[in-house]
C-alpha cells in the first residue's frame, strides 16, 4: 500500500504524537509499505533522510492553504491516516476537520484523545460536533482504548472503526547503568527517587506530587523527585506556564532543592534514567488511561508504577499486579503509597514483573499488523473510484 501518515507534529518537534507517527511509520515501511509522512513546517525533512518513509513538512497553520496542499501531496496515494489530537494542529482550526471531504484517497482517522477543538471565539457546541463530524465522515475510525471507542460510538455513526493501542515510545537499551546514571546526577543510594515522566500540564498531577513529597520530607523520608525529559511539548503552549508554577510551588513548599529535572534527553538516556528509579509516580489528574504513552514508557521502564485511579474502569490496569492505584488530587493517599512500595521490597518487583508484561502485549510489531489489517478493510470497502493503486 502507499500510505500517508497525517500528523501535526513530528520530529524533531517534541510529543507524543510525533513519536507515535514516526515508529509508525517505521513499522508500516518495514512491513513493505510505501509510507509518507505529510506534516508541518517545523519538522525537518533532512534529518529524515535515511529513514524508511519520506517526510513533506508542507503545512504552515493548518489552514485552508494547508488543506489544499494536503489534498494536492495525497493524491496518489491508497489511503492516509490522520493522526488527531486537536492541539496539534496549530489553533485547533477548522479545516483539518474537513480533511474527510478534502483528500481523495480514504481517509482513517486516529483519536488520540477526544478532547474538542478550540475553533474559535464562543464556538460553544460546534466544537464537540465538529469533533463527531470527523469521526462519523471519515472512512475508518481507530481509538487508542475502549473507553474512548464506546464515547465515539455513542456520539457518532461511524462507517468503520477498531481500537488499537499505543505502545511505548522508548525502544532503545539504556545508556548506562542506574548505579552510574544516579552517581552522576547526585542521587545517593539510600535516596528515594521518585520519577515523574512527561510533559507537564494541569491534567498531569504535578501539585499533588510535589504536596506528596513535601509530605515525605516532612515525615523524615530522604525521597527526591526526578522530573525526565523535556517539560514542554510542540503543541500546548500552556505546558512551560505550568511548568514554572509548579516549580514556584515546590519552592513555597520547601522542596525546591529535592527536585531534579533532566531536560529533554536522548531515548537511550531516558531509559537510564527512568530505570534509575526507586518507583515511577503518574499522578494523572484526570485518572490513568492507555492512551497516555508516558505511562506505557513507565510500565516498560522496569520500575514499579504508582498511577491513579481510572475514571472507568480498565481492566490491563490492576491493584498491585502491575501498577499501583490511588485515588487522584488526594496528596496523603499518593505519599502513603510511596511509604508502602518503599517499604515492601517484594511488592515492588511484582508490580515491575506485572508492568514489564503488560508493556509487552502493547508491541510495535502488533500495533503496525493490526492498523495494517485495518487499512485493507477500510480500502476494500471502499468505493472503487477512491481507492488509488
Amino acid at each position: 500500500m502507499k500510505i500517508g501518515l497525517l500528523s501535526g507534529e513530528f520530529p524533531p518537534q517534541l510529543g507524543g504524537i510525533a513519536d507515535f507517527t514516526r515508529i509508525l511509520a517505521t513499522e508500516l515501511a518495514g512491513r513493505g509499505h510505501s509510507v509518507r509522512v505529510i506534516t508541518t513546517q517545523n519538522a525537518q525533512a533532512a534529518q529524515h533522510f535515511s529513514a524508511p518513509y519520506t517526510v513533506h513538512p508542507i503545512a504552515r497553520h493548518w489552514g485552508w492553504l494547508d488543506l489544499w496542499r494536503m489534498r494536492q501531496c495525497t493524491a496518489d496515494l491508497d489511503i492516509v491516516n490522520l493522526q488527531y489530537q486537536a492541539a496539534a494542529f496549530g489553533a485547533m482550526r477548522l479545516p483539518i476537520h474537513l480533511a474527510p471531504n478534502w483528500v481523495r484517497p480514504p481517509l482513517v482517522v486516529t483519536f488520540h484523545d477526544l478532547r474538542v477543538p478550540y475553533l474559535f471565539p464562543k464556538a460553544g457546541g460546534l466544537r464537540a460536533q465538529v469533533l463527531r463530524r470527523l469521526a462519523g465522515t471519515a472512512a475508518g475510525v481507530i481509538t487508542t482504548n475502549l473507553a474512548d471507542a464506546a464515547e465515539l460510538a455513542a456520539a457518532s455513526k461511524l462507517q468503520r472503526s477498531t481500537t488499537i493501542p499505543i505502545g511505548s515510545n522508548l525502544q532503545q537499551p539504556a545508556a548506562c547503568a542506574p548505579a552510574q546514571w544516579r552517581a552522576a546526577h547526585g542521587i545517593s543510594e539510600d535516596e528515594i527517587l521518585l520519577g515523574y515522566f512527561g510533559f507537564l500540564n494541569t491534567s498531569k498531577g504535578g501539585e499533588t506530587l510535589l504536596r506528596a513529597l513535601a509530605e515525605l520530607c516532612q515525615s523524615g523520608m530522604p525521597a527526591r523527585v526526578v522530573l525526565i525529559g523535556g517539560s514542554a511539548g510542540a503543541s500546548d503552549k500552556t505546558d512551560a506556564v505550568h511548568t514554572q508554577q509548579l516549580l514556584e510551588l515546590a519552592q513555597s513548599l520547601g522542596v525546591g532543592a529535592q527536585v531534579l529535572r533532566t531536560g529533554f534527553l536522548s531515548e537511550a538516556d531516558t531509559v537510564a534514567a527512568l530505570q534509575s528509579c526507586n518507583m515511577m509516580v503518574q499522578p494523572y489528574a484526570d485518572g490513568a488511561s492507555l492512551r497516555r504513552g508516558s505511562l506505557l514508557a513507565c510500565l516498560a521502564s522496569g520500575c514499579a508504577t504508582i498511577t491513579t485511579n481510572p475514571a472507568s474502569r480498565i481492566a490491563e490496569l490492576q491493584h498491585n499486579v502491575n501498577v499501583h492505584l490511588v485515588p487522584p488530587n488526594e496528596p496523603a493517599a499518593l505519599a502513603a503509597a510511596v511509604r508502602t512500595l518503599q517499604a515492601d521490597a517484594a511488592l515492588r518487583e511484582k508490580i515491575a514483573r506485572g508492568a514489564s508484561a503488560l508493556a509487552a502485549s502493547f508491541d510495535w510489531i502488533s500495533i503496525a499488523r493490526r492498523t495494517e489489517e485495518f487499512f485493507g478493510a477500510v480500502l476494500g470497502a471502499a468505493p472503487q473510484g477512491a481507492v488509488r493503486r
